[in-house]
């Protein structure tokens, strides 16, 4: 029997971290290589070698992203109710290996399939890794938020060396070799998470031990199938982007609807209360989410023609800055973000989540002040400053840490335990829509480029992006106004 170590056990760990949380921290590394550098080569690689224009691009991007994170939200419920996390995980890594192979064996024939494959497959893996990490601690322990924060670095270290080298790769050597890349470091973090699983004890296993061996494997097989024949309905809704609006705003109504319906069948006023509060955290995400996922999108296009190759007198590639600044400033600021909250809280005045959520949106919408005042340092061909590029990241990552680490963390406690796969589906969708809004806000900032020289782009993309910093701060704003009436729907919890 594989499940000797009890959950008591791991729960009970000596010290801040459980060790469980390294294994499940290098599995989501390399998984989170594999994905961040498919994510910053696609818009430069349509435009670039699939020759489609900067809007198309833009929607294109946006479609794809919204169909990975909407089927994380389809692959948590599965995970939840049938093939439990590991096997949810492990299905998931091995489609995501044959979509990159795909993509590596022929970029440009098989890309949209290649695509399918990888959409389905992160699908199955990212949302189980986090819940994970959510049981390794008991309901009451204070020690959970330094977990997330700890995995959340994790997956910034594959962040950072997949963002930089895909792109690099692909710009300089070959898109074959690129792919093949993101498929060799899937291979990693699924013989890892193979090698680890045993000390796990019963984390993740089905949710269906209870009934017998044929009637689980059956529904198991089940959800193999269904979802391996769903790939080419994919292969056509994101080959053509307006079948993803149809289907984004179907699954929008459904999950809304699912939400109320367990909201309402809860009974309890006051877990009622939590959940909506949760769900308001999940709204102001997509909000979030809309604004600052321009970096694969406009911002990768922007990098690809009007930056200059210079950052504090180094020559480096400036999609490699834009691809991986975020994670490299994520990496450093975290743990500092982490030691200023407490230094705070020692001193009682510790902005509650509500507050750090608000700020969050302040520095966002400061960053794409500076992504805007890039215009200001172009030369007379429309190439700008990589300094203030790379300094508007910084600024945006301030933001996404007061946000990202503690919005996972916050929702796992305001949610009852049989409803965190929903809920935590709920958060992924919440990306979803703002990857699609991203992207269409995108189009929108390449479509108002009407000239044909780089000056012109460079005009019109800072325009947007002066556009992106206002509806920032006012949601920032509003959120700061609203947070004494979601303060009291979360009652005790901080």
């Amino acid at each position: 029997m594989e499940n000797k170590i009890t959950l008591e056990e791991i729960q009970n760990f000596e010290g801040k971290y459980p060790k469980q949380l390294w294994y499940l921290f290098t599995v989501e590394m390399w998984e989170r290589f594999c994905f961040y550098g498919m994510r910053g080569v696609l818009t430069f690689f349509m435009v670039d070698q699939l020759l489609l224009k900067d809007e198309a691009a833009n929607l294109q991007y946006g479609a794809i992203q919204a169909f990975v994170y909407a089927f994380t939200f389809i692959g948590g419920i599965f995970a939840d109710k049938i093939l439990g996390f590991r096997k949810s995980l492990f299905f998931g890594g091995i489609v995501m290996i044959i979509g990159n192979l795909l993509l590596a064996f022929s970029p440009h024939d098989l890309f949209y399939y290649g695509i399918a494959f990888s959409i389905i497959g992160t699908g199955f893996f990212k949302p189980n890794i986090s819940s994970m990490v959510g049981e390794l601690y008991h309901e009451k322990d204070g020690r959970r938020d330094a977990g997330y924060g700890m995995f959340y670095a994790g997956i910034n270290i594959g962040g950072l060396f997949g963002g930089a080298l895909c792109i690099y790769l692909g710009k300089y050597h070959s898109w074959n070799l690129c792919f093949l890349a993101a498929a060799v470091v899937m291979v990693a973090g699924l013989l890892t998470f193979l090698f680890t699983k045993k000390y796990l004890g019963p984390i993740g296993d089905s949710p269906l031990l209870k009934i017998p061996a044929t009637k689980r494997r059956t529904r198991e097989i089940a959800v193999y199938l269904g979802s391996l024949l769903s790939i080419p309905l994919i292969f056509i809704m994101v080959k053509n982007t307006d079948y993803t609006d149809y289907f984004m705003y179907t699954i929008g109504v459904i999950a809304v609807s699912y939400f109320i319906f367990e909201t309402v069948k809860l009974g309890e006023i006051s877990l009622q209360k939590k959940l909506l509060a949760a769900f308001s955290f999940i709204f102001f995400y997509f909000l979030f989410n809309a604004i600052y996922e321009q970096s694969g999108g406009s911002l990768s296009l922007f990098a690809k023609d009007n930056l200059s190759h210079n950052l504090l007198g180094f020559s480096i590639d400036p999609n490699v800055v834009n691809n991986s600044s975020n994670t490299l400033f994520v990496i450093i600021l975290s743990p500092l973000i982490g030691l200023l909250w407490l230094w705070l809280a020692k001193r009682k005045i510790e902005p509650n989540t509500l507050i750090k959520f608000g700020i969050g949106f302040l520095f966002l919408s400061a960053s794409f002040y500076i992504f805007y005042y890039t215009k200001f340092f172009a030369n007379a061909e429309g190439i700008t400053s990589l300094n203030v590029f790379t300094f508007a990241y910084f600024v945006t990552t301030i933001g996404e840490l007061c946000l990202g680490p503690i919005g996972m963390s916050i929702i796992t406690k305001l949610s009852p335990k049989r409803l965190f796969g929903m809920m935590m589906g709920l958060w992924f969708l919440a990306s979803a829509f703002g990857q699609l809004a991203a992207g269409k806000l995108g189009a929108e900032i390449s479509k108002s480029n009407h000239g044909t020289t780089l000056l012109d782009k460079l005009q019109s993309y800072t325009e947007g992006y002066y556009q992106l910093a206002v509806y920032s701060l006012i949601a920032g704003l509003v959120l700061i106004a609203i947070s004494p009436l979601l303060k009291k729907l979360m009652q005790d919890v901080k």
